[in-house]
């Protein structure tokens, strides 16, 4: 099992649960964006692949190679040299993940670029790595580290597959975060807009990478609340006041790691026809009225798991969801709170029994997040600028 894709959340498929449309257009250019530039002070050092030499290193995007498809394109699994990159034997140098638009594809020379301008500059543990791109007239390409453990969409819903541990699924939750937090960090306050579980890869140790860049945005300036932006994305993920306006900040992102936060508890998809109420139900919906009742909220844990689990780690973890997920922008915690705590959380995995001063002891002073055996509750004394 490689790298692969999930369903496209770029386009507009009713019958799939996606959206796009609404909104003002964004610009989008070749050029990398001058803030992302600043923060690395260098350019890209991507390697650039002629057509030929891809198209030999997955020999020649033979069926068999074939690792996922989405609205981009297909993903092969090829090999290269690990300090040439020249093509290679199958099962001999590095392995790789080749990306391949689709011809027909309008939306996703946008998307091309956005990765490289994106990809090509951050780095950091807990985004995938792109090595390089090939750009031959229409033939867009995109090469990425592979990671063999596939997305976390397989392990949490494909049929025969080894059930997750809680420990691992706190671990994702924890990778995810800080791949989030380092983003919303930078100058540039990226926001990626596109977090969901078949975008999250998972190395051979299941350490969990953001994947897909191609809807990434930069985030407000200055006094600016929001940017304005086409709505895409995926139903069940995307938050609310995004979907009904357009405005795209931070806190979008912060809605979309509560909702994969929850499929990770319960192993229920985002959207689907498990949920009490069938397809028409989100997961949200269903969990909110266990989230907010401590005396119900071990209820919506996957059952798979058979109470192989910490109950108190399991009810700050879902307090943390219900926060995230908040229809309020203003009252979902900054993705740093979110990732001090899930990682309080995960570490006392081997020791359940944590006071709720060392759960808040690296939180920020503005918001005090507070995990107790009989309550669970966030309260916040931030002020912030209404979306």
């Amino acid at each position: 099992m490689g790298l692969c894709l999930g369903k496209s959340a770029k386009l507009a498929h009713a019958s799939s649960g996606q959206f796009s449309g609404g909104g003002a257009e964004e610009k989008q250019s070749g050029a990398v964006c001058s803030s992302l530039l600043a923060y690395k002070g260098e350019k890209s050092n991507l390697k650039s692949f002629a057509f030929c030499d891809l198209k030999n290193a997955t020999r020649n995007f033979r069926s068999d190679s074939l690792l996922g498809e989405g609205g981009f394109g297909y993903v092969f699994k090829g090999w290269i040299d690990e300090h040439t990159f020249a093509p290679c034997r199958p099962g001999t140098g590095l392995v790789v993940a080749v990306k391949k638009l689709k011809a027909e594809s309008v939306q996703g020379h946008r998307e091309w670029l956005a990765e490289v301008n994106y990809l090509g500059l951050l780095h950091h543990e807990n985004l995938v790595k792109l090595i390089g791109y090939c750009s031959e007239a229409e033939k867009k390409l995109l090469v990425y580290e592979y990671m063999p453990k596939g997305s976390l969409e397989n392990h949490l819903f494909r049929k025969g597959v080894q059930l997750m541990p809680w420990a691992t699924r706190m671990r994702i939750a924890v990778d995810v975060a800080r791949g989030l937090a380092f983003l919303h960090s930078l100058d540039a306050n990226v926001i990626y807009r596109d977090l969901k579980a078949s975008n999250v890869l998972l190395d051979s140790e299941f350490n969990a990478k953001l994947s897909d860049f191609g809807l990434a945005r930069e985030g407000p300036k200055g006094d600016r609340t929001h940017v304005s932006t086409r709505v895409v994305g995926t139903r069940g993920y995307a938050a609310p006041e995004y979907v009904a306006t357009g405005h795209l900040n931070p806190k979008s992102d912060v809605y979309s790691f509560g909702v994969v936060l929850l499929e990770l508890l319960s192993g229920k998809r985002a959207a689907g026809d498990e949920n009490a109420g069938g397809a028409e139900e989100t997961l949200v919906d269903w969990t909110k009225p266990f989230l907010t009742d401590t005396r119900k909220v071990l209820r919506i844990m996957d059952s798979r798991l058979g109470g192989q689990y910490s109950k108190k780690g399991a009810q700050a973890a879902a307090a943390v969801a219900l926060c995230c997920t908040d229809t309020d922008p203003r009252n979902r915690p900054a993705m740093t709170e979110v990732l001090a705590t899930l990682h309080d959380i995960h570490a006392s995995t081997a020791a359940p029994r944590v006071s709720a001063r060392a759960m808040n002891h690296q939180l920020s002073p503005h918001r005090t997040l507070s995990i107790k055996t009989t309550s669970i509750q966030i309260s916040s004394r931030a002020t912030t600028n209404q979306e």
